[in-house]
């Protein structure tokens, strides 16, 4: 079987890596050049991800890459703290959830794949999708060139090829109503905990912070309101996006104006999609994973965890079902439940961070009692300890007749 895997982000490498481990051949093409690892924004990888990264035998280049974050701490705007949240148990060797750069994860993703002998194709960007012979797919690509496979997989995110390809009617990613900025500051010593990242919910926008080690943050910021468009971006110098945002923060009790200030840029106004519930997510040789399929909110901290899960998934079913209608149809039936859960968690998370005055009053009241009662390490184990069976078959029963 030959699998043909568009997008070299998370989810693409991840998904390859599990293929080849069943014995399927993989190779994945991607529409960027190659990517220096260390631009762009942080993110984090949370235990289950963890977890995936650790069925594929790639667990210690996240352990390489990032540095560990053990819960989030929430504040208002007036520097109260309205409660802590746990990332989830550790692994049993003790690592925590990890935070760190996306782009050095998919780079280093990347090279595992090609040490591990995975073609790995930059460049070359998916147009479309013809049938091919035996009921197989043939790929087309901006550069004029046809890939045949048995299976083609749109690991290629929220704006997916892949997705249109399987349903021209199929949703778009959809506008949450923020726009994220995101940078360091060195330099600077905080008194706040360590391995936490301090969320706080200011009068005007979102902000939070990360103390990587004595004298470094990272920080990001997400600002409620219309999608900000290529001119405005383009017109907009980063001193004058950083003048903005002092002002937003200006009157909050938190280190967002000494951060903002003092710090340097990795991401700017970038718009933020997700995607609640795509109908379809396969048709004949074509499947999608990861944010083309399920795009959560950044608020959920879920969105490359669950990507890698997918990809894992998805080799396990097309490793013990009779066929690939068969693997598509069970891999979806194991997979949507969960995803849309996660989905629906981050849209609540993201509805939290724009209320008004009173709104803000009612947020804090509930969030405290979510925090203590409701949002423990036990019951947020179905997040995060989550881990695919990699080693036991998929039973009978979840295998989908196609």
């Amino acid at each position: 079987m030959q699998v043909l895997i568009v997008g070299a982000g998370v989810a693409g490498p991840v998904a390859a890596m599990a293929l080849q481990q069943a014995g399927i051949e993989a190779r994945v093409v991607e529409a960027y050049p190659r990517r220096d690892g260390d631009v762009g924004s942080h993110f984090n990888i949370a235990p289950n991800g963890l977890r995936a990264l650790d069925t594929v035998g790639a667990l210690a280049l996240a352990k390489s890459a990032g540095f560990p974050t053990r819960q989030n701490a929430m504040w208002n705007e007036r520097g109260h703290l309205l409660g802590t949240l746990s990332l989830g148990r550790a692994l049993p060797d003790g690592t925590a959830a990890q935070t760190m750069r996306r782009s050095r994860l998919t780079q280093l993703l990347t090279d595992e794949a090609l040490r591990r002998g995975i073609p790995v194709d930059f460049g070359r960007r998916l147009t479309g999708a013809t049938p091919g012979r035996a009921g197989r797919v043939v790929a087309t690509f901006d550069d004029g060139t046809g890939v045949e496979a048995d299976l083609l997989v749109g690991a290629d995110g929220v704006h997916s090829v892949v997705r249109r390809l399987i349903d021209p009617a199929a949703p778009r990613g959809r506008y949450v109503g923020l726009t994220n900025f995101g940078g360091v500051t060195s330099g600077v010593r905080l008194s706040a905990a360590p391995e936490t990242w301090h969320l706080v919910f200011g009068r005007h926008a979102f902000f939070g912070y990360h103390i990587s080690a004595p004298d470094h943050v990272v920080w990001f910021a997400n600002v409620p309101r219309d999608p900000i468009s290529v001119e405005e971006r383009e017109s907009t110098s980063h001193d004058g996006w950083r003048a903005k945002l002092v002002r937003m923060f200006a009157d909050d009790d938190s280190p967002a104006t000494l951060l903002i200030n003092q710090g340097s840029f990795d991401l700017v106004a970038d718009n933020t999609y997700d995607l609640p519930h795509v109908p379809h997510w396969r048709r004949g040789p074509m499947v999608i994973i990861g944010d083309a399929a399920h795009a959560p909110a950044p608020t959920s901290g879920q969105g490359a965890s669950m990507a890698m899960e997918d990809g894992i998934v998805l080799a396990q079913a097309l490793r013990d079902s009779p066929g690939i209608g068969a693997a598509l149809a069970s891999y979806e039936g194991l997979r949507r439940r969960r995803v849309e859960r996660i989905v629906a968690m981050g849209a609540r998370g993201s509805n939290y961070k724009s209320p008004g005055r009173i709104g803000r009053m009612v947020r804090d009241a509930m969030l405290r009692a979510v925090f203590r009662f409701a949002m423990t390490e036990k019951s947020l184990g179905w997040l995060y300890d989550y881990r695919v069976a990699w080693n036991t078959p998929i039973p009978a029963g979840d295998i989908v007749k196609s």
